[in-house]
């Protein structure tokens, strides 16, 4: 975890700018917020992306002296909860979350989306990195990486892994998976990630990748075995379960990643608000402490650097796309 760096930039940021209630005096922001804020989770209730939505609103409501309600808006692989942010009013009144779904792969595989992940939003600041995890079924009889590669290479198209749809993060971190380890799987596409990883449980699909806070139960319980993460560096809760970095698999490495943004448009002075705000919000200990409890590192990066990496993930993906020659949808 990197949360002694985090703290000494967060403590540098408040020493700077001090509170939100002085940047708002001096930005002339007395009356914003003068009402609850709605922030749109474009996923249903319960997953890893509504987790981090709701631990944030709850604590920045506090800095904001607003209540922050979280509406989750579902389907379409987070496309139509996305376009709801992008319709709305800049006014800082509706923030979104952004995904590695939403914004940076939805817009390379879908033919039409109902907006421009990079014209319609302002980025305000990326929460936090939460890693992913490939897991095997018990039944599987393979407990560590090398032993799962020696039986993929020797029975290509035979081992399956399940997603939670064409398209999906999962998928992409299994193509990427593939052609980083110079092995051939059978991916099992559904329709959301609560069936595959039911399926997987009860080892119908014989591998998975997950984002780490759905997997890690039943890792612990000894329901799934956990192969690999991808994190910059081992996770707490999983000490003994290697990075796929340390087994030579770097481009399957990348965290995912849950940042807010706000439609395009939003003032400037609001936006220097929301994110000093979030920034403080993301430095308390309650927040970071169930964030490490997740598995999550918190970032709380400027708005030029979150669009960076959406830009980064877009590209980094547009080129998987035309690599494994996925179809449009």
């Amino acid at each position: 975890m990197r949360i002694t760096s985090f703290l000494i930039r967060s403590f540098l940021i408040r020493c700077l700018g001090g509170t939100v209630l002085a940047l708002a005096a001096q930005t002339g922001l007395a009356a914003y917020p003068d009402k609850p804020i709605t922030l749109i989770v474009p996923f249903a209730p319960g997953g890893t992306t509504d987790l981090i939505g709701r631990l944030v609103a709850q604590h920045l409501g506090g800095k904001l002296g607003q209540p922050v309600v979280v509406e989750n808006r579902a389907g379409a692989g987070g496309s139509i909860g996305t376009a709801a942010v992008a319709a709305a009013k800049p006014d800082g009144y509706t923030l979104g979350l952004a995904t590695v779904s939403t914004h940076g792969i939805n817009p390379v595989v879908y033919k039409k989306l109902p907006f421009d992940a990079l014209k319609d939003f302002q980025p305000i600041t990326n929460l936090a990195a939460v890693p992913n995890v490939m897991v095997a079924t018990p039944k599987l009889g393979i407990k560590d990486m090398p032993a799962l590669l020696e039986r993929a290479r020797k029975e290509p198209g035979k081992l399956s892994y399940a997603s939670a749809g064409n398209g999906s993060v999962a998928h992409m971190m299994g193509e990427l998976f593939q052609s980083a380890s110079g092995t051939d799987l059978l991916h099992v596409p559904y329709k959301g990630s609560g069936q595959a990883l039911t399926d997987t449980l009860a080892g119908q699909v014989q591998l998975m990748f997950d984002n780490l806070p759905s997997a890690l139960p039943h890792i612990q319980s000894g329901k799934l075995n956990a192969l690999a993460v991808a994190s910059p560096e081992r996770v707490a809760s999983l000490p003994d379960v290697p990075t796929f970095a340390e087994l030579d698999l770097e481009a399957v490495n990348d965290a995912s990643w849950f940042g807010l943004v706000a439609p395009i448009g939003l003032p400037d002075d609001k936006l220097a608000l929301l994110h000093q705000a979030v920034v403080q919000t993301l430095a308390e200990p309650a927040v970071q402490n169930r964030l490490e409890q997740l598995g999550a590192s918190p970032i709380g990066d400027s708005p030029d650097a979150f669009a960076r990496t959406i830009i980064r993930t877009q590209e980094r993906n547009r080129e998987l796309v035309r690599q494994a020659q996925i179809p449009p949808m």
